[in-house]
């Protein structure tokens, strides 16, 4: 590189390489031209023709739904600690198998220690 030159000797060299580009224009090849035809057409059809996105199948989309593997794994654990503490609650805890089949509501509210007064028959 040349650091003395300045800005307009740099721009009149390119403008010269210009001007010498243009006037020794080659004319492109038959069989090139060609291809390169036939290309640019089998692109533009492929662009018209739309492609039918398939449709994925139910259990890929409820997965991706959920989050994925990882979110799967998540909602499987949880379920397990669910069922597991269903079958092995506390002792503090109330069966739930009581309330399923109680008959008497007031039973069941009176059991969860609130005011029952408004189940009393008011004459």
């Amino acid at each position: 590189m040349n650091w003395g030159m300045t800005m307009t000797e740099d721009k009149d060299n390119l403008d010269l390489l210009f001007a010498q580009a243009r006037q020794d224009r080659q004319e492109l090849p038959d069989d090139l031209a060609v291809r390169i035809l036939t290309d640019a057409e089998s692109v533009r059809l492929s662009r018209l023709q739309p492609d039918e996105p398939k449709a994925a199948p139910r259990w890929a989309r409820l997965l991706t739904g959920l989050g994925g593997w990882q979110g799967m794994g998540g909602l499987v654990a949880a379920s397990m600690a669910g069922v597991w503490i269903g079958f092995s609650a506390p002792e503090f805890l109330p069966d739930p198998a009581n309330y399923i089949y109680a008959e008497d509501v007031s039973f069941v509210v009176a059991d969860l220690s609130l005011d029952t007064s408004f189940l009393e028959d008011a004459e």
